[in-house]
């Protein structure tokens, strides 16, 4: 924390506007993916892009797969090929609330 807040004094936030989660948030709760940009963010300060690039692609990964999930879902297409071919093959059966039925119940 600086000893002379100038943003503050000033009334602006110029890291909050630069990044995507560090926005306001309804409900002043910060943003889902908001410690992966903060780690990646803290790990290329200060580096240069050429070397922050190399050295920070670990949280920079993290920080997509939270903003866009695109290994959850590659992971729940395999899962629901893996289910498909157990039907076809007679090995599993969809539960009861599963089948797309009527509800019985009043």
């Amino acid at each position: 924390m600086p000893f002379w807040d100038l943003q503050r004094q000033l009334g602006i936030d110029v890291d909050r506007w630069l990044l995507r989660q560090s926005t306001t948030q309804p409900y002043g709760a910060a943003g889902a993916c908001h410690a992966f940009e903060r780690e990646w963010v803290e790990c290329g300060h200060g580096l240069g892009q050429t070397r922050a690039r190399r050295e920070c692609q670990p949280e920079y990964e993290d920080f997509m797969e939270c903003m866009h999930r695109t290994k959850l879902a590659q992971r729940m297409k395999k899962i629901l090929e893996q289910r498909d071919k157990m039907i076809k093959e007679g090995k599993y059966t969809l539960p009861e609330y599963h089948r797309g039925e009527k509800d019985t119940r009043p």
